[in-house]
């Protein structure tokens, strides 16, 4: 197996909302965004799959010298052997894949987060940064597109940690920042035992308001020059923001379950956001 294909059976076995909107991409492109995810994927389930903390935090160690290695060319893993060509072609730095790791090692270091201000320092490790990459990646050609990106990679983050509320907190991880559920008095015990009751409504409604907010600036930041060749992340948003909506419309019933979109629909409406332009 190639390291292109082994990245593409990565990504393709995740099941992710991303995988549609890379099918619309040119190969160069396309190659390169699905070795950037296979990476995200490779660092994510060695914290989520490995029972060890020990053996977690080793591993990341690795992944940390493997990018140094690989932006010397010295790479050995599949993933760096298909990302490494791509580094300087989409100007994809260093930094921002350590961060991404520095992302994955939080989730190991702490399970709660006390404000909104310290959630969103750990949405910048795990989702802006791989926005800024992949609209690199895309073909961006103004710093306000980096920004949309950013801001974009963060409102993704925010669905997620809506729909995974019950998934995260068997866990043990609760990323609602503790002062909102103090506010709208949620313990941590009712996320645990899956204690759906009308402040918990009223909590959750809050956070899908916020993020369909933080969609709106990040579009609101994508300049029309750039809108063609960002069409990927808007196929995403699509599909995202579909996502949310159905949480929103399902009353956030998300403590015992897992919402999801079927793959036909997610491939829809990757193809309307593909031929709206």
């Amino acid at each position: 197996m190639s390291p292109d294909d082994y990245c593409q059976q990565k990504t393709a076995q995740s099941g992710s909302s991303f995988y549609y909107s890379f099918l619309f991409l040119p190969p160069e492109r396309r190659r390169a965004i699905t070795a950037l995810y296979a990476f995200c994927r490779e660092v994510d389930d060695t914290v989520d799959e490995c029972t060890d903390e020990s053996i977690a935090r080793i591993k990341l160690a690795w992944w940390r010298k493997e990018i140094a290695n690989m932006y010397e060319g010295q790479q050995t893993h599949p993933v760096t052997q298909a990302l490494q060509p791509h580094l300087a072609p989409y100007n994809l730095q260093q930094q921002h894949l350590q961060a991404i790791i520095d992302g994955m090692e939080m989730d190991l270091n702490q399970t709660r987060y006390l404000d909104y201000t310290a959630l969103s320092k750990y949405c910048w490790h795990v989702a802006s940064v791989v926005g800024i990459l992949s609209a690199s990646i895309f073909g961006a050609t103004k710093q306000e597109t980096l920004q949309y990106a950013e801001k974009l990679g963060h409102a993704f983050q925010l669905t997620n940690i809506i729909r995974d509320v019950g998934e995260d907190a068997r866990k043990g991880r609760i990323y609602l920042p503790v002062n909102e559920l103090q506010q709208f008095n949620v313990t941590a015990a009712d996320l645990l035992n899956a204690r759906h009751t009308e402040n918990f409504e009223k909590l959750m409604a809050f956070q899908a308001a916020r993020a369909q907010k933080v969609y709106d600036e990040a579009f609101a930041l994508l300049p029309k020059e750039d809108r063609r060749a960002q069409r990927p992340g808007l196929m995403m948003s699509a599909i995202y923001r579909t996502l949310l909506t159905e949480v929103e419309a399902d009353g956030f019933h998300v403590l015992t379950q897992r919402i999801s979109l079927t793959p036909i629909r997610k491939l829809w409406l990757a193809w309307k956001t593909y031929i709206r332009g």
